[in-house]
């Protein structure tokens, strides 16, 4: 210990540097996310231009321009359709690997309209805001939407796309809303995996609870019950939200094998039947 007035303060400097350090620490993290966080939320694949994604006589590839982006479409078309799937898929891949199993849209009749985020697969550009990835989906959306006036919607989001989803959905107010292992918000889910992120840093809220809240179509939620990475605790939180709300969870599903189980399938094919 020291024992001199001079060694005195000199340790009590090197206290406060010790002090310090954490607090130090933690404001470089939080930096770090703020600055980082698309690296974190996003884990896009791209694919060169000229890659040909439609390949099957009834998908058809398109590309919609939106503000500083080419974003790549694929459609699965019917001659007469029932409806339209608007799907908006997770933060990995691209649509190589999203845009599959095909047959439930085909044996049901219903068309299915899927695109890469940007960054993703064909698509250009990266995403640089929330409210510029709203803008996309409804760019697209609107892209598309004069084919199906009449016709009954499913706008439907899985893990990252379900925030986007229902927003889209708020405003289109679509026969149906398919939510498939959504989360009340991204600050709820960092507060559960990430509990020294400060909630201000995040520039993604992805608030799905406060957007569903506010629609009055029917809405479906999947989630599986053995799922880590978002926890079936927030489909049942949204669930409360919205009375309207439907809830199927699936025994022994995670996150990423949900649409391997039957009974997601049976549940997909089944609201897809219903469609009037």
């Amino acid at each position: 210990m020291p024992t001199s007035p001079s060694s005195w303060r000199r340790w009590r400097s090197r206290l406060a540097w010790f002090a310090l350090l954490p607090a130090a620490g933690w404001a470089a993290a939080s930096a770090a996310l703020w600055f980082g966080q698309e690296r974190l939320l996003f884990h896009p694949v791209p694919l060169p231009p000229d890659t040909v994604l439609a390949t099957a006589p009834d998908v058809q590839e398109r590309v919609v321009e939106v503000p500083g982006a080419r974003l790549s479409v694929l459609e699965l078309r019917h001659p007469e359709p029932r409806g339209v799937v608007f799907f908006l898929h997770g933060n990995g891949g691209n649509l190589r690997e999203w845009f599959v199993n095909l047959d439930v849209y085909r044996r049901t009749q219903v068309d299915l309209v899927m695109f890469d985020y940007r960054g993703y697969g064909k698509s250009s550009g990266r995403i640089a805001s929330e409210e510029e990835l709203h803008a996309d989906v409804y760019a697209v959306w609107q892209a598309v939407a004069e084919r199906y006036r009449g016709r009954p919607v499913v706008v439907y989001g899985r893990s990252l796309g379900t925030a986007l989803a229902a927003t889209l959905a708020a405003r289109i107010e679509p026969a149906l809303t398919i939510l498939v292992s959504p989360y009340r918000s991204i600050a709820a889910l960092a507060r559960e995996h990430y509990p020294w992120v400060p909630g201000a840093v995040l520039r993604y809220p992805l608030r799905t609870d406060l957007v569903l809240a506010t629609l009055r179509t029917p809405v479906l939620l999947v989630h599986g019950d053995r799922d880590t990475l978002i926890p079936p605790a927030h489909s049942q939180a949204l669930r409360a939200l919205v009375p309207q709300a439907r809830l199927v969870e699936v025994e022994g599903a995670g996150h990423n094998d949900l649409h391997t189980f039957d009974a997601y399938r049976r549940t997909m094919a089944a609201a897809l039947e219903a469609l009037r």
